[in-house]
C-alpha cells in the first residue's frame, strides 16, 4: 500500500496499491496521462468506468478525458483503489493500472 508520496516500491515490477490523490497525480503526469471515463459507462450524470488517456498506450474512440475533480469524486465515492506499477521488472516505465473495488466480493 502507497500512502504518500514518500512511499516507494520494495522493487521493480511489484504492483503497488493506493488511495492517495497525489501519488496518482504524480503517476499520471510521470506518463503524460489524462483522467478520463470510457464513453457510454456514464450513470446519473457521473463519470462510468475510470481509465487514463496515456498517449500511444491507451487508444480508443470511447475514452473521454474528464478533469481531475470529476475523476476523484467518481473514485472517492465508489470507494476505488488504484492497483498500478511504476516499473516492470527490467526497470522500464511500467502504463499498468486498473481501477478495484475493495468492496466487491470476488475482488
Amino acid at each position: 500500500m502507497i500512502s504518500s508520496l514518500q512511499d516507494r516500491p520494495e522493487r521493480p515490477g511489484r504492483s503497488l496499491v493506493t488511495t492517495n490523490h497525489d501519488v496518482i497525480r504524480r503517476w499520471a503526469r510521470e506518463r503524460g496521462a489524462k483522467p478520463a471515463t470510457i464513453g457510454g459507462t456514464e450513470r446519473e450524470g457521473r463519470a462510468g468506468v475510470l481509465t487514463f488517456n496515456i498517449p500511444g498506450y491507451r487508444e480508443s474512440s470511447r475514452i473521454r478525458e474528464i478533469t481531475w475533480d470529476e475523476w476523484f469524486h467518481t473514485f472517492d465515492m465508489r470507494r476505488l483503489n488504484l492497483i498500478y506499477q511504476e516499473q516492470l521488472r527490467d526497470g522500464r516505465q511500467s502504463n499498468f493500472f486498473r481501477t478495484e473495488s475493495p468492496d466487491r466480493e470476488d475482488g
